[in-house]
């Protein structure tokens, strides 16, 4: 069995669609999943990078794209009230569910979450609709207590130790796969695809090499 870790925040739909696809796209394959809430703002920042929704022609074609993936594939998806938006209260409520051992929540936790946010086009901040998510995923710990909002912090540290820039992030042996369109990547590699062996096309298309850098 592989044990996948699924770095994901709810705000992005790239990672709900990805949350969607997954079962299929892996559909015959032994694996585990591990879903870890992050703070995509923190990551942008970290990189001093901008989102896809803070650029306004590529916000428009995101949305385009995201929803014609969504038409495409058969998934339910409506774009929320407000996009972006601060998805804290989200995440922490995601890390609130969090079951021990390892710490992080469950699929349904997490499907509730996305599709609070991604179906029927309703405010994903909007607070009598978090106070009925809340009640109905009732979760362990208190989503404003200092516990959670440091297990959220520790977990985006994490995140940009290991390189990572974006989300969704799949990451299974220490190999990083980054981004909606990476699921079938993953699930080469789940089946054994020399690609990925040492020496094989995924370390050498990685490997350092010469390259015009902009000046900042």
């Amino acid at each position: 069995m592989k044990f996948i870790d699924f770095w994901f925040d709810p705000i992005s739909p790239y990672a709900y669609l990805a949350f969607e696809r997954m079962p299929e796209v892996f559909e015959g394959l032994t694996y585990s999943v591990t879903y870890r809430p992050v703070l995509f703002g923190a990551l942008l920042k970290h990189w001093s990078h901008k989102g896809p929704a803070e650029i306004e022609p590529k916000r428009a074609w995101t949305y385009r794209q995201v929803l014609w993936i969504a038409h495409r594939h058969g998934i339910e998806m409506q774009m929320p009230a407000q996009h972006p938006f601060n998805p804290l209260a989200l995440l922490r409520l995601l890390q609130a569910c969090a079951s021990p051992p390892t710490g992080t929540p469950n699929r349904h936790a997490c499907r509730s979450v996305l599709h609070h946010v991604w179906q029927g086009c309703g405010d994903a901040n909007d607070a009598e609709r978090l106070a009925a998510l809340t009640t109905q995923l009732a979760p362990r710990l208190d989503p404003a207590g200092d516990a959670v909002k440091q297990a959220l912090r520790d977990a985006t540290t994490q995140a940009i130790e290991a390189g990572l820039f974006g989300v969704p992030t799949l990451v299974v042996d220490g190999l990083s796969f980054w981004g909606l369109d990476a699921l079938e990547m993953v699930a080469a590699y789940l089946r054994g695809d020399p690609w990925f062996a040492a020496g094989g096309g995924w370390h050498q298309a990685g490997s350092p090499r010469p390259g015009l850098r902009r000046a900042v």
